[in-house]
Parts: C-alpha cells; sequence; structure tokens
C-alpha cells in the first residue's frame, strides 16, 4: 500500500491496493477517461501518475468498472493485462454484483420495487437534443433493477419536501440504467439534469455552467447517485459510505 501523503494529494480515495489491481472512492465531478476536446483532469491520467512505476515495468492501467462524471463511488482499476482478463471474464459471465445509493424525490408507496423495462437511446427512436438520453422501449435492450427504500425524509430547506433514499442493484449494466427506471417510476434522482424535472435544464446547464436557476429547480449541483458496493465472485468485495455531500444534504 502507498504511503498516506501520497493518496492526500489526490481527488479520490484508495480503499485498497494489491499488485494486481487498484480499488479508489471516485468523488463526484472526476472524469474516468479523458474526452475530446476537453481537458479537465481524469481518474485515468491521475492514476497512470500514481502507478509510473508499474507502468515502467510492464504494467497497464485497465479500468474495470465505469462511472458517470457526476457519481460518485467504487471503480476497480486492473493493474496487469491478466487482472484485467479476470475481472473481465467475471463480468461477461455476471459474476459481480453492484449495489447504488441514490437521494429521490418524493415518498414511493413502496418499499422494494424490481423494474423490467427494456432501454434504448431516445435519438434512435425519437428526435432528441440530448445523443446520449435513453428511453424506456419494447425495441430496446433488456434492462433490469431492483430498489429497495432505505429512508423517507422531508427538508425544511425545501419548503418540507418530500424525499427519499433508496439503493438499487442493477441486474443489468445499461447505460444511466437506475436513472431512467427511478425517473420512470415518479421518483427521479435528486439533482439529475438528464431525467429530472426537465431535460432542458441539462442543455441550459451545457451553455451556461451552474447558476442559482438551476440550484432552485435541482437542489444538488450533481446527480445523487453513489456507487456503493462491488464484489466479484463472492471473493473480492468492497464498499463505500455515502460521500459528504450527500451525507450533508440527506
Amino acid at each position: 500500500m502507498r504511503d498516506p501523503e501520497a493518496k492526500s494529494r489526490r481527488d479520490f480515495t484508495i480503499i485498497e491496493e494489491t499488485q494486481d489491481y487498484i480499488v479508489v472512492d471516485k468523488p463526484p465531478q472526476l472524469l474516468i477517461h479523458p474526452s475530446k476536446p476537453e481537458r479537465a483532469t481524469t481518474l485515468w491520467a491521475e492514476l497512470r501518475q500514481l502507478l509510473a512505476f508499474e507502468i515502467a515495468n510492464g504494467g497497464q492501467v485497465s479500468v474495470v468498472n465505469r462511472l458517470d462524471r457526476e457519481t460518485s463511488g467504487i471503480v476497480l482499476v486492473a493493474k496487469t493485462a491478466a487482472a484485467a482478463r479476470e475481472f473481465g471474464l467475471l463480468m461477461q459471465s455476471h459474476r459481480v454484483a453492484k449495489e447504488y445509493h441514490a437521494m429521490v424525490w418524493g415518498w414511493p408507496a413502496w418499499d422494494c420495487k424490481t423494474v423490467d423495462a427494456r432501454l434504448i437511446r431516445q435519438g434512435r427512436i425519437a428526435r432528441s437534443a440530448i445523443y446520449l438520453k435513453q428511453t424506456i422501449d419494447a425495441r430496446g435492450i433488456d434492462a433490469m433493477t431492483e430498489f429497495h427504500v432505505q429512508k423517507r425524509f422531508r427538508k425544511k430547506t425545501t419548503n418540507g419536501e418530500l424525499f427519499s433514499l433508496v439503493k438499487a442493484r442493477p441486474l443489468t449494466g445499461r447505460t444511466h440504467q437506475i436513472r431512467v427506471h427511478l425517473a420512470s417510476l415518479g421518483h427521479p434522482i435528486v439533482g439529475d439534469k438528464i431525467y429530472g424535472p426537465n431535460e432542458r435544464l441539462y442543455l441550459q446547464f451545457i451553455e451556461t455552467g451552474w447558476t442559482p436557476e438551476l440550484a432552485r429547480q435541482l437542489l444538488l449541483d450533481r446527480h445523487a447517485l453513489h456507487g456503493s458496493r462491488l464484489c466479484f465472485d463472492q471473493h473480492w468485495d468492497w464498499t463505500s459510505p455515502l460521500p459528504a455531500d450527500l451525507r450533508e444534504w440527506l
């Protein structure tokens, strides 16, 4: 394991490190991979600096599970080709379990719910101003998510509006799956610019950045979704508590 000072210089926290892999707790707003033409800091680039010695001796930086920029939580990175292959094969054979926690609008009438609804990129079947936006449609790909309500609460700072903390277990791994399925139940994730109150808020954010008007409607500057557990083959099992911004908001 590396020295604590090395960890503190990074935006992310190292949960565990071995000769074969490194597990980090990614903060919100940190990109996993570079995207053109943007030159923002990325987890991949930070890890390449951190693992420079290993890379110089034949190692690599292979991200096993990806999270959206705004999603915080556990990211597993293989440091060797053998580890990347092993984890990749486990994912292909569905021997991986993931859990997320999300803060959503409203109090669900249910405690547990399974959503089995196919997803497709909206632009494939209708006009969409947002290329990556997904929607539920029978022509899409299988997608299934289990939801469990953990806590229902009111917030005085939002005039007593109702919110809930929900645990999500995706049984498939589709783009934006948890976000779309929660929105389909009438309980979108707080801060979600695409699947929340109005998709135009996302376009506005791209144009203007974060503004008081967006804060009034979205409440949080990122969608309140956190990757809290990652388990491979019941052998590797990592967990992460809610990050500070979500704990304070809760």
